[in-house]
């Protein structure tokens, strides 16, 4: 399945003006790059893909609209899907700044 053009585009005007931003075909979908890291990703299975703090994983997937990545049947820290389907404009941008937030915190590629 291909990622969602009009996620993709909803992204980019929340992530558009970061410092060091790219943009990279990865895991099925279109990646959002911060100096390098991964942030978000508008995912090739719908939804956001987005790394995050593995400390704070935990507590991120209680959300509703989140849940844990899976990766061969194995839950891995660090990382959520996220589903847009009923996620309001407010915390769909909360959700990528939390990707964009971490991605900055790690040190350039």
């Amino acid at each position: 399945m291909a990622y969602d053009e009009d996620l993709a585009n909803r992204i980019r005007e929340v992530v558009g003006r970061e410092k060091g931003l790219t943009e990279k075909r990865m895991f099925g979908g279109l990646a959002f790059l911060i100096n390098g890291n991964m942030a978000v990703s508008a995912s090739g299975k719908g939804g956001l893909m987005l790394r995050v703090d593995p400390a704070e994983t935990e507590t991120l997937v209680k959300e509703p609209a989140a849940r844990p990545f899976e990766m061969r049947g194995r839950e891995m820290d660090g990382w959520l899907r996220v589903d847009t389907d009923d996620v309001d404009d407010d915390a769909f941008t909360r959700w990528v700044r939390i990707g964009v937030t971490y991605a900055k915190s790690l040190p350039p590629k």
